[in-house]
């Protein structure tokens, strides 16, 4: 099936109205939200599939109906995806940062003010008046629509150029998955001889930080529930693996062990997080990038900080400099997400969301085939 696309009078996409279709989104038409200086046109060539997006389909993160049915103009309807790569066919009159043909992947942040302190200073992803790429409401009331779509729109600081190196289907995730653990880890490890990170969740966001882990110098502890992934995060590169329901006192053993344990982990509430505090050294922390839904928390002992003088937190994407960064040490390293890639359809979608939802991947899926879906291609 191909479809045409009047672009750029309207983009097309998947989308949903109602949570309850979920992983039944429809090929919409809609309106996009008004050009802007510093914006640019993606025409995406494929869209990862993140675990953010059955949180954003579900409404599970939120208890208000969907942002979108009050958007000011454009669609009542909402198409997700934060994981995209495309080929720039539009840019503002006052862009600096990409232009015309060239390829660029966009992730989970699509605009902020680029004036606050926290814009100036590398922490563009903290600015308070942060846009996401989907389900995130502008200043001028428009509803954000995301990459499951034949375009995207979005201010250039957050469109990352692509080194030639890397395919697309297998940059895709690090767009958003890859980004929201690297930022993490080169932050509390940076300047660490031999620094040892623990990483809690082999999963879509693990596998991912248990490589950049790796190609950053770390030794790397890979942390789950059992030994059934064991082999493939030693594939992946972690020099050591702890099941920590098979092994007991495994947190005694390893006390006084890790500069930084990052919890990539979806859910929180089968997680001792006291025992995996305990394995810090002095005044390290353990960072989570895991979102749950929204009624689960966090379950500490004020006590399992005083041994160490360790603290807790999270962390929220990455800067266009840690983009940067992160791609480059893509390329030099040689190093790919584990990715299944699925033609972009209806069904393609309802089969990529589905299986998703039960867990029946290894590691992420890439959406691909849109030009040839859609009938686009940047001339």
């Amino acid at each position: 099936m191909t479809v045409s696309v009047d672009y750029p009078r309207e983009f097309k996409g998947f989308a949903i109205t109602d949570p309850k279709d979920w992983d039944q989104p429809k090929l919409t038409s809609y309106e996009p939200k008004k050009f802007g200086e510093h914006d640019i046109d993606i025409e995406v060539e494929c869209c990862g599939i993140c675990a953010s997006e059955l949180f954003s389909l579900k409404n599970e993160w939120s208890n208000a109906p969907l942002a979108c049915l009050s958007s000011s103009y454009g669609p009542k309807s909402q198409v997700v995806g934060h994981e995209v790569i495309g080929k720039v066919v539009k840019v503002g009159e006052k862009v600096t940062l990409a232009k015309l043909g060239q390829r660029v992947g966009l992730g989970a942040q699509a605009s902020s003010c680029m004036q606050c302190g926290r814009c100036s200073s590398n922490n563009e992803q903290y600015c308070l008046k942060s846009v996401g790429t989907y389900c995130s409401r502008y200043p001028d009331g428009y509803v954000s629509q995301g990459g499951y779509a034949s375009h995207v729109r979005a201010h250039e600081q957050f469109c990352f150029p692509i080194p030639d190196d890397v395919p697309s289907a297998f940059v895709a995730p690090l767009m958003c998955g890859g980004l929201t653990v690297y930022s993490p880890i080169k932050r509390n490890i940076e300047g660490v001889e031999k620094p040892k990170v623990g990483i809690i969740g082999i999963g879509g966001l693990g596998h991912m930080a248990i490589m950049i882990a790796k190609a950053l110098g770390a030794e790397v502890t890979a942390f789950s529930r059992s030994n059934k992934k064991k082999d493939d995060a030693i594939k992946m590169g972690a020099q050591y693996f702890v099941a920590t329901g098979e092994e007991e006192n495994w947190s005694s053993r390893l006390a006084d062990n890790f500069h930084l344990v990052l919890n990539c982990a979806s859910s929180t509430t089968s997680l001792d997080l006291n025992a995996f505090v305990s394995i810090l050294k002095v005044n390290c922390q353990l960072v989570s990038v895991g979102l749950p839904e929204k009624g689960e928390t966090f379950d500490l002992s004020p006590f399992t900080f005083i041994r160490n003088g360790c603290s807790m937190g999270v962390s929220k994407l990455g800067s266009r400099q840690e983009a940067i960064e992160l791609l480059d040490l893509a390329s030099k390293h040689s190093f790919q997400p584990w990715v299944e890639t699925i033609d972009v359809s209806e069904d393609g979608v309802h089969e990529g969301l589905t299986r998703l939802d039960r867990g029946d991947v290894r590691y992420r899926f890439t959406l691909v085939g849109f030009n040839k879906f859609f009938g686009t291609g940047f001339q």
